[in-house]
């Protein structure tokens, strides 16, 4: 294997550890990506490696969220209140309950989604419209109070509806998966630090489920070239991704989200432009 081929997969892990998180697709910025800087590598192998390769963003958002996220309790201390921490189990309910709309339909229609929607056009015009959405609804939430500003605050009826949005994102790839459900979010009430962790929790089955049927589907067949490839492209990803989450966090806690839809108008017209030049 080439020497140049573990770099360009450095490359798609530090775009997939920015992209994944900020709201603006990662999809979209590795089909732009694509189209300057290929991998060596079979079409079905590269399918499988757009997907696994979140697996090491996914270990981010567990490694910095540990203590939200894991259910029980595992210390010696005699005078803990029980081994199960229901308010964590109660948020992993609700984060299921909005994982099931886009787990299903990821299930039944992946190869007909991919077949047919995994084009410029279609990842260029959702990356505008949902550009658009974060404008008008940070405008529209400028002088309003937050609902919800605590996870434990989110009730199973947000979860749906956020987990609408993520059926949405499932659908149609350049929507972003955390765009569009950050933008449910904000959309009901939720803050934007709420919904951001809330966004990054539901991505840990979500991405485990998609990347488990890609690598079903692809056999565990892999050559150590592949192996090398998809292996550093998570690591990539992973150390990226620490450094993005943090960034966001912090960033939102005194910034709304219209940066972000600005630049995804942006490049939403740049992927059509330059798609759309080539077939001149």
């Amino acid at each position: 294997m080439e020497f140049i081929e573990i770099l360009k997969s450095i490359l798609f892990g530090i775009v997939e550890g920015i992209t994944e998180w900020l709201p603006i697709s990662s999809t979209g910025h590795m089909i732009l990506l694509e189209e300057f800087v290929s991998l060596n590598v079979s079409e079905e192998f590269w399918n499988l490696f757009l997907v696994v390769i979140q697996l090491g963003a996914i270990l981010a958002v567990v490694l910095l969220f540990w203590n939200k996220i894991f259910p029980f309790n595992l210390s010696s201390k005699k005078n803990q209140k029980s081994f199960i921490k229901m308010d964590i189990m109660t948020l992993w309910f609700k984060i299921i309950v909005a994982c099931l709309p886009a787990a299903v339909i990821g299930i039944l229609f992946d190869e007909i989604l991919e077949k047919y929607l995994y084009n410029s056009v279609v990842v260029a015009t959702m990356l505008i419209l949902f550009g658009i959405g974060f404008l008008v609804i940070e405008n529209r939430n400028k002088d309003k109070k937050d609902r919800v500003t605590k996870l434990d605050d989110i009730t199973y009826r947000d979860a749906i509806l956020i987990g609408i949005f993520q059926l949405i994102a499932a659908i149609f790839p350049g929507t972003s998966r955390s765009g569009a459900t950050i933008l449910g979010g904000l959309m009901i009430g939720v803050s934007r630090t709420v919904a951001a962790e809330f966004t990054f929790f539901l991505a840990i089955p979500v991405m485990f489920g998609a990347s488990l049927l890609k690598i079903v589907k692809f056999g565990i067949a892999f050559t150590s070239s592949e192996l090398i490839i998809l292996l550093i492209g998570m690591l990539s990803a992973f150390f990226v991704s620490i450094i993005v989450i943090r960034f966001l966090m912090d960033y939102i806690k005194k910034h709304n989200f219209k940066i972000f839809g600005w630049y995804r108008i942006i490049l939403g017209v740049i992927i059509l432009a330059y798609f759309g030049l080539q077939l001149l």
